[in-house]
This record gives structure tokens, C-alpha cells and sequence, in this order.
């Protein structure tokens, strides 16, 4: 554990910053709920931290240690969408962090840390090896008590952060609850999924009864919902039998809706977050707001620049060869792939590192590429320009070949106020035809918007994908990608031990690729990220084989395997840093096929038509 000294140093810089956040409007006292919220966490934080001690000594019992960390837990979801809204950073780094090793950039370098917060305590004190783990239970649950000592005493004396509108935060926690609560994400040791939604419910039910603020909208509507979701949590327990369905349609959603209704003030997250918050339902086509991840604005979008955009990405004469397009590896029919093993180059016989993804939903992302190199879709595109391999060109050579186009320079008058043919005007034309690509209309997305009916095989694939199969806690609902709940504002890429071949092939043996451990980012040169790839959605998942970045696996049945056997590491490959867990499933082959199924349900390639 020599990391955790260094650790220290940036808790305290943590503390020092933790005020800025993206809704910091000036500071005000909050209602008598989110004041008594803050002291009970920090009063279960002081148990708990003299129950570590005692375990430590063992005076108590793992049983007793597990209740006090549950009891903790409870009493920080109450609050959770408060402190998690106001103080994202602060929240995600030292309250509730993924129970993975992160980096810490200051200035051009990075710091590789180890993880700390709730749910690190949760895999280590649920887990069976916590009798062997006391020193490092202690150490996490000092930096935990310590971060929020610090946050609670400075909110004592300063006060919190208030921002223009206070049903954000609340439909904000509902995303949470829904996409990294009840899948187990937040609580890999416990799967106590019914219990904190419970507590979380609580809070919101709470806070909109407590605060004067809502007595100018009428609660009674929520407050039923509220008081009945809480009963089904009660009632509902068990983490493989919860109906991930059920507590959508019944509860989550009507309470997303109607939170909407109450508060049509600014939108304190839109240079923060890509949740549009005017949607009404998580699956539905404008959840995510597409010109949050792009350069290109709304107010410059139209149809002229898209017809602009598609005219571009199936221009072959703008490579350098005048052979290849971007529709050379992104093929309509094919969902926008195109079905290779690894995608061709510009050499004849030779293709690229890796494949290509589909261009469906590709605009939602902060993040580009298998290994993440670039920061923006525009910037894809750029490194699609100039790479030798690709187009093996330059912007300026580009504009010349399309300058001497007559129909060129008429579309671009027509798509722009300037008429200019320029790369700044090239990039937006391109992003809004790849932006207009989403695909949010499938079989699924229709049952959970009640416009149509599934099969029950979909239906038991959903909450399998939700739950047992551990899908959704990498490929997280609604997107199914990376996209990280709630914000949607950061990409993850895990290492999962992905192997040369299908693994009923022998030997196994591990992919040679490092994916973004080779990454040209160099503030994130960091051992962790050996053998790391961006999490891609699986929306259209049914029409993109081959699978992986090394295109090596064929059907779904494969991948499905592989994960069964939890990944490299769970067959017996030596992985450093896996982040999926290694530990076998246990899926049966009928609850495969159901995967599949749902699988399948998310197919809908309409927009291109």
C-alpha cells in the first residue's frame, strides 16, 4: 500500500477544491432534511469507523461490521442526491468511488491511485477475505471519515452550494438509482440494491416534503409513488429475482415525468452533463443531448448540413488514394460496420489495428477510439484524415479537392451563413450527419416506453443483462455503453482479458493488442490501462460481427461464453488490472439465449433510412 501517502496529499487538495462544482450559484442555508441528512452520515461515519477499529481488535464480529457499513450506507443515500449533484468531483473520488484503481492528473502528469470511498468498503467488508483485510479496511475508512470530516465541518461554516433549479437533482438521483443502484454497480459486495434505493426513495421523499420550496407544486401525486416504490422495495430483495421492469414502469419513470413538471428554470448541468433534462423517458430518442459531445451547436444544425455531412463521409475522392471513404468502413447496411475481422487501409492486403465500430449512437461519447485517444468526434475524424493507414491526407488538401467542385460550393453556400468551404465548416457538416445517427427506436425502447409488447425471453434477457449476468455495470442503461451515469459526461474502457480466439480454441491465450495502454494520450501513461478498451454500446449489437476490438469472436454466444468464464483473468490468464470481476457467472445456456434476446430486442437502424 505504498500509494495511500500520496494519497493523502490529494485528499487535501480535494478538500481545498471540492467546492467548485458545476451548479455553484452562491451559498444558502438548505432545509432542515439535507442539514439532519449531513450530521446522521457523519455521526454513522463515526461508528462506523470505531466499529473498524473493533473488528481490527476482533471485538465485533464481520456480521456486526456489515450492518454498521449498511447502516452508513443507508444514512449517505438518503443525502446522496445532494452531496452527489452540488460536489460531483468531490463525491465520485473520495465518498463513492468505483472500487478501482484511477489516475489523478496534475498539470501534464498523472498520479495512479488506488480507489477509496463506500463502495470500496462495500467488496472489501462483504467479501470473504475481510478478516484478512482489516489493515486496509481501516486505512479506507480513515481517508472516508477524514474527506467528509473535512466536507461536513466546511458546510457547517460556509453553508452548501444552492443551484437555480431543485428537481435536477432529484431526477438526477432517479437515473442513478436506476442505472448504477439496482444493477449492483454501487454495491459489489452487499447487493444491497432494494435496501439503498429504499433509503434513496426515503430522501427524496423527505426533502420534497420537508423544503418550502415545493409547496408551490403539488406532491401528492409523487408522494404516493414514493410511498408505494418504498413498499416494493421492502418487498423485493432478492438481487437475481428483482424485476428491473417493474420498478422502472412503475415507479422510476412516472417519477421522472412528473419531477419534470415542477421546475422549468435554467438547466444548471448543460455545459456540465449530457442528460437533457426536457426528456420524460430514459429510453427514449432525446434522453441524451447529441451537441453536448460535438463542437457543432444546435442552433447550426439543419438539414441542409446533414445532406452536406452525407455527401462527405461517401466522398472517395477526398482520401489521398481517391479509393477510400468513410463509408469504406462504416457500410450502411451493415449497421455501419463492416463485418471484418480488423478494417481495411488504403493498402491493398493490409488492414488497421482494429475494427470498426458502428456509427449508431457514436456521437454520444466524450471519448473516441478503442483506446480513447480522441476527445471529441471531430477530433476522430481528424485522426482518421491523417493517419498514413486511412485516408493519409491533410484538411488542406481536402479543401482543395472540394473547392474545385461546383455542387460543393453550392451546398456549402446553402448549409452556411459564410458559404465558406473551410475546415471548421468540413468538420461541422460531418459531425451532423454522424450526430443524426442515433438509434434510440428499437423493439425494446418502444416495450419500456409501453408503445409495444416483448417476449418474455426478452424480458428475463433484460434482467439478467440488469443483474445476475453483470452486463449493465460496464454497459450502463439506457445507452448500454461506457457512458457513465448520471451525468453521461465520461467515458470508461475496461480490461476484461480479452483472448486471440473464441475460447473454446486452445490454448488461450491473451490478445496481443494493449489497446490504451499504447494510448499517444500521455497524461494517462498509466500500468492500468494495459490492455484497456473503450466500453461500446451494444444497441444494433446483433448486426455488427464480428465482436471485440480483434474482431475474434463471431457470434454472441462466444462473447457470452467468455464473460461466463469471467473474462482473462477467470481463465487463468495473468492480468494485472482486470476490471471485470474474474469470477464465473454462472449463467446457464437457456439464460444465455434469453441475454441474447434482449440482445437482439435492441436492434433498430431506422435512422438511416
Amino acid at each position: 500500500m505504498r500509494l495511500y501517502p500520496l494519497l493523502a496529499v490529494f485528499v487535501l487538495i480535494g478538500l481545498a477544491v471540492m467546492s467548485f462544482n458545476p451548479v455553484d450559484k452562491g451559498k444558502e442555508s438548505e432545509n432542515t432534511f439535507v442539514n439532519k441528512g449531513l450530521a446522521d452520515f457523519k455521526s454513522r461515519l463515526d461508528q462506523l469507523k470505531s466499529d473498524v477499529y473493533q473488528f481490527s481488535e476482533d471485538r465485533i464480529s464481520v456480521e456486526e461490521l456489515r450492518n454498521s457499513l449498511s447502516r452508513t450506507r443507508n444514512s449517505f443515500k438518503e443525502v446522496e442526491f445532494y452531496i452527489a449533484y452540488h460536489y460531483p468531483e468531490f463525491t465520485k473520488t473520495h465518498l463513492n468511488a468505483a472500487p478501482l484503481f484511477h489516475i489523478e492528473a496534475a498539470g501534464t502528469s498523472a498520479y495512479t491511485l488506488p480507489p477509496e470511498g463506500l463502495q470500496v468498503l462495500d467488496e472489501l467488508i462483504f467479501s470473504d477475505e475481510a478478516a484478512e483485510e482489516k489493515e486496509k479496511i481501516k486505512t479506507i475508512t480513515d481517508f472516508l471519515y477524514n474527506s467528509y470530516s473535512g466536507f461536513y465541518l466546511s458546510t457547517v461554516k460556509n453553508g452548501l452550494s444552492k443551484g437555480n433549479n431543485k428537481t435536477l437533482p432529484l431526477r438526477i438521483e432517479l437515473i442513478r438509482i436506476y442505472t448504477l443502484g439496482v444493477t449492483g454497480f454501487d454495491t459489489p459486495g452487499s447487493l444491497n440494491i432494494s435496501e439503498e434505493a429504499r433509503h434513496a426513495f426515503i430522501g427524496i421523499k423527505k426533502y420534497i416534503n420537508d423544503d418550502a420550496y415545493f409547496k408551490n407544486y403539488n406532491v401528492q401525486q409523487a408522494n404516493q409513488v414514493l410511498t408505494e416504490g418504498i413498499n416494493y422495495l421492502s418487498d423485493n430483495k432478492d438481487f437475481e429475482a428483482f424485476d428491473r421492469i417493474e420498478f422502472y414502469k412503475e415507479y422510476v419513470q412516472p417519477l421522472y415525468e412528473e419531477l419534470g413538471k415542477w421546475d422549468g428554470r435554467e438547466d444548471d448541468l448543460k455545459e456540465f452533463s449530457g442528460w437533457n433534462i426536457k426528456s420524460k423517458n430514459l429510453f427514449s430518442s432525446d434522453f441524451l443531448n447529441p451537441y453536448f459531445y460535438t463542437l457543432l451547436k444546435s442552433s447550426e444544425d439543419n438539414a441542409d448540413l446533414r445532406s452536406l455531412g452525407k455527401s462527405i463521409f461517401y466522398d472517395q475522392n477526398l482520401s489521398q488514394s481517391g479509393k477510400m471513404s468513410c463509408a469504406a468502413c462504416h457500410l450502411q447496411e451493415n449497421a455501419f460496420t463492416d463485418l471484418k475481422v480488423k478494417s481495411q487501409s488504403n493498402v491493398e492486403g493490409k488492414t488497421v489495428l482494429r475494427n470498426s465500430p458502428s456509427l449508431y449512437n457514436a456521437v454520444f461519447a466524450k471519448r473516441f477510439f478503442y483506446d480513447l485517444r480522441a476527445f471529441y468526434l471531430e477530433q476522430q475524424a481528424e485522426h482518421v484524415i491523417y493517419n498514413d493507414d486511412e485516408f493519409n491526407t491533410s484538411y488542406e488538401d481536402i479543401i482543395k479537392k472540394l473547392k474545385t467542385k461546383p455542387e460543393y460550393k453550392k451546398a456549402f453556400r446553402i448549409a452556411f451563413k459564410d458559404g465558406k468551404i473551410s475546415k471548421e465548416n468540413f468538420s461541422k457538416a460531418l459531425s451532423s450527419y454522424v450526430a443524426s445517427l442515433y438509434s434510440f427506436d428499437s423493439d425494446f425502447d418502444r416495450f419500456m416506453r409501453n408503445e409495444k409488447e416483448v417476449s418474455e425471453d426478452v424480458k428475463k434477457g433484460y434482467n439478467l443483462f440488469m443483474g445476475k449476468a453483470n452486463c449493465a455495470t460496464c454497459h450502463f442503461a439506457p445507452h448500454f455503453s461506457g457512458l457513465v451515469p448520471p451525468f453521461f459526461n465520461e467515458n470508461e474502457s475496461e480490461v476484461l482479458g480479452v483472448t486471440a480466439k473464441p475460447i473454446n480454441h486452445l490454448p488461450v491465450e491473451l490478445d496481443a493488442d494493449p489497446g490504451r495502454g499504447n494510448s499517444p494520450v500521455q497524461k494517462e501513461k498509466s500500468w492500468i490501462y494495459d490492455y484497456s478498451f473503450k466500453t461500446v454500446t451494444v444497441r444494433n449489437i446483433a448486426l455488427t460481427r464480428p465482436y471485440f476490438h480483434n474482431g475474434a469472436f463471431n457470434t454472441l454466444e462466444e462473447v457470452l461464453d467468455f464473460y461466463n468464464e469471467g473474462g482473462g483473468e477467470g481463465l487463468g490468464l495473468q492480468m494485472k488490472n482486470q476490471t471485470l470481476p474474474p469470477d464465473k457467472l454462472d449463467l446457464t445456456k437457456t439464460e444465455i439465449k434469453q441475454v441474447i434476446a434482449f440482445l437482439n430486442s435492441l436492434t433498430d437502424i431506422s435512422r438511416a433510412k
